[in-house]
């Protein structure tokens, strides 16, 4: 999987261009692309956000130091509390006394569930961390009453059954959410309750007429879509849920994982993957709309995506009579090449900002997640830390569409791919340009040019890249500083050209003003 190696002496270089000007904007930079995921899945609830007794968690249980490096990740949104889990789960079990909650088997996980952290609870670690709660309601084994239920339990003011449990559980003033998603992962046949596309359709339809009722227009909800493009109904399942759903939802979902099964030239191609994904998303959201002569429009949620080594070798989840609370399930260990492809990941979401118009880093804590923790341990960063939150730190504004000439690579999967990806923003406010760059090439150093003549007065503020001498390097708790961003050396803007060097497996990050 490694890059073949180079013989001594100078790297072999290829050159690419990109056009920026502010005449071409996508949409606006939406902070929703910048959502992760919280599922009640191995240790990213407990033991990851929630671990009382622990030197920084608070008189809640929370993880101070988790809250830290969640907020300096920058996520917007943090769907919850599933994933597959959701599709068995009964919210109700996580609210009122901790002492009195039942504790449940979760068929998803094969784990035992405590339900000591539940919604009202989320929602305060949500607060405590800044970002707006996404919640999913379980369409696998419930249905419309018991998403009236918790809307009613979370939304409604008082004066209700519902509404006053909420009060007398602690939360006088309503919780406010108005992100929801309709089930998950429908389509799939290893999940609790998986329906066909007509008959899911029709109850996420039935479910999202009456939570507008209930909740109103500022609600904002999803239906599911294929849980991958490789499944066999993908297309046909969008259009399915589509035909019954579309004028009462607002997005349809997508989720993709990427795995470092094969070559690193396969591996790196990710974003050229995603986007092919997003653009056959919209076609057949396009042809919906077509069919129904609608004048409405459906986006799509990314809720779902992240680099999974699915093929790697891992310890044996739990079966049979073994129910293990929180147990170690999925905490991959990324590479520099891993954050690299992350970072292209976002540049593709980005680059689709008129049409996605939400994504969720699945997910944000020890369960294949750019945070680790250790128990009764410290709190660390993976490698795909760093793009992700450099990213959401500084794109603002506008999305632009720019122009790319790019040699490209040999992919043994996808074929040829080109070996420059990037983006760009430009918030009109303050003037800044933010440029974005990958490098996918796996053998050679690539020599950028980029054209900001149609910006007037640009300097350079920084220029910051993430790479590594070996691209499968990892970080781990012994060592998670070994390969972080740093400045890149050589960038010189010269009348409003910019002319760098970007490494072989890199991910790069240009800031003007």
């Amino acid at each position: 999987m490694a890059p073949s190696p180079r013989p001594a002496g100078a790297a072999a270089i290829i050159t690419a261009t990109i056009t920026v000007n502010p005449a071409f904007a996508v949409g606006p930079v939406r902070r929703e692309t910048f959502g992760a995921f919280v599922e009640h899945l191995g240790r990213c609830v407990y033991g990851g956000i929630y671990e009382p007794g622990h030197a920084t968690a608070d008189e809640d249980g929370w993880r101070g130091d988790v809250l830290e490096l969640t907020r300096e990740l920058g996520v917007s949104t943090v769907r919850y509390p599933g994933g597959n889990f959701v599709s068995g789960y009964r919210w109700e079990d996580g609210i009122g006394p901790k002492v009195e909650r039942p504790v449940r088997l979760d068929l998803a996980w094969h784990s035992t569930e405590t339900n000591q952290v539940g919604l009202d609870d989320f929602v305060r670690w949500c607060a405590k961390a800044g970002v707006e709660p996404m919640m999913a309601v379980n369409l696998g084994t419930r249905g419309v009453q018991e998403a009236l239920d918790i809307l009613e339990y979370c939304n409604h003011p008082r004066g209700t059954a519902l509404s006053d449990l909420r009060r007398k559980n602690g939360a006088e003033e309503p919780h406010g959410v108005t992100f929801w998603c309709l089930g998950n992962e429908m389509d799939g046949p290893w999940q609790i309750g998986h329906k066909p596309a007509e008959v899911y359709g029709r109850l996420a339809a039935e479910t999202a007429r009456a939570m507008r009722l209930a909740g109103g227009d500022e609600l904002r909800l999803v239906a599911c879509g294929s849980s991958s493009p490789a499944m066999p109904t993908f297309g046909e399942w969008e259009r399915a849920v589509l035909a019954e759903t579309y004028e009462v939802v607002d997005y349809i979902s997508a989720h993709q994982y990427f795995d470092h099964s094969g070559p690193l030239e396969d591996h790196l191609a990710a974003g050229a993957v995603m986007d092919q994904f997003i653009r056959d998303i919209v076609a057949h959201i396009d042809h919906v709309k077509s069919v129904k002569k609608s004048d409405k429009d459906v986006h799509i949620s990314f809720d779902e995506w992240n680099v999974w080594h699915m093929s790697s070798p891992r310890v044996p989840g739990p079966t049979g009579s073994d129910w293990p609370e929180a147990p170690a399930l999925l905490e991959d260990l990324y590479t520099v090449a891993d954050a690299v492809v992350v970072g292209d990941l976002l540049i593709t979401l980005l680059r689709h900002t008129d049409r996605v118009h939400s994504a969720s880093l699945a997910q944000l804590v020890n369960v294949i997640a750019p945070i680790m923790t250790a128990p009764d341990g410290p709190a660390w960063r993976q490698t795909t830390f760093h793009p992700f939150a450099l990213t959401s730190a500084h794109a603002s504004g506008e999305v632009l569409q720019v122009a790319v000439q790019s040699p490209s690579f040999a992919s043994p999967a996808h074929g040829e791919v080109p070996a420059l990806s990037a983006v760009a923003t430009h918030d009109a406010e303050t003037g800044a340009v933010t440029v974005f760059a990958v490098n996918r090439g796996t053998e050679a150093a690539l020599s950028l040019t980029v054209d900001l003549t149609a910006f007037a007065g640009l300097g350079l503020v920084e220029a910051v890249t993430y790479t590594g001498p070996d691209p499968l390097w990892h970080a781990s708790e012994e060592d998670a500083t070994s390969v972080l961003p740093a400045p890149l050396d050589g960038v010189a803007l010269d009348g409003g050209t910019l002319t760098a060097v970007l490494p072989r497996v890199s991910w790069t990050m240009f800031r003007l003003g």
